[in-house]
């Protein structure tokens, strides 16, 4: 089990959707005391499993490079940066291959990076992104959909909820960051958690289940491509069942 001792923050109470608020972007990127065991599970997943992880289409690449480079921007204490390396705080130095950001990344920081763009219409696509610690569901099946086809299994995400969203992604701008988190319940603790849409949830009780998992899910603009980046930094902890 890949645990963390706490949730940085309140997971009590749940704000309104889509329940975003400003933060600074030098507390974007977050490196906790789980790191080590997590980035082994990433590195494992982007070696044995790369297809089911990571989709970049081709046009989305400049937007890819420049989410590298905003990560390198803002990396917090612990990373040491070279020209062509970084030295991360579990002690290992990865080499910046500009020709594979999105797999650059996902071998330097424990956050989840997807890459969403106007393609064409009014609704933001998610062109790429590396995802090892999907919460029930899958990047094929969300890869080039847009917003409201990525959210079609949600209940909650009605017409009315899908404009506010939009509206969020049409609006966030350059420096100024928005975050958000969820609380979920699940019986198992593992944190690559694939499932198809047509899938039926497991039998648990989320009220007994014995996880909390919460995601710090941020929204940034990035100046020069115009893509909105989408950043998941996943927590598991063990669940008070009774709080």
């Amino acid at each position: 089990m890949i645990l963390q001792d706490t949730i940085p923050y309140d997971v009590s109470t749940l704000a309104r959707l889509p329940g975003v608020a400003p933060f600074d972007m030098a507390n974007w990127l977050h490196v906790d005391e789980a790191y080590a065991a997590q980035m082994d599970e990433r590195l494992r997943l982007l070696r044995t499993s790369r297809d089911r992880v990571l989709r970049l289409d081709d046009t989305a690449r400049p937007a890819a490079v420049e989410a590298l480079r905003m990560v390198l921007a803002h990396l917090p204490m612990g990373f040491a940066q070279n020209v062509g390396w970084v030295r991360c705080p579990d002690g290992r130095h990865v080499a910046l291959n500009w020709e594979d950001p999105l797999g650059t990344l996902c071998q330097i920081v424990q956050e989840d990076i997807c890459i969403l763009e106007k393609r064409g219409g009014a609704e933001h696509v998610l062109t790429g992104a590396v995802l090892c610690f999907p919460a029930s569901w899958t990047l094929a099946e969300k890869y080039m959909r847009p917003l409201t086809r990525i959210h079609a299994p949600v209940a909650s995400y009605d017409s009315a909820l899908a404009k506010r969203v939009q509206r969020l992604f049409d609006g966030v701008q350059p420096g100024k960051p928005l975050w958000r988190h969820n609380v979920l319940r699940y019986a198992d603790p593992a944190l690559h958690q694939p499932r198809l849409e047509a899938d039926p949830r497991d039998g648990d009780h989320p009220e007994a289940a014995p996880f909390i998992r919460s995601e710090r899910q941020c929204l940034l603009r990035l100046p020069d491509t115009d893509a909105v980046i989408f950043s998941i930094h996943t927590y598991v902890t063990r669940s008070q069942v009774n709080e």
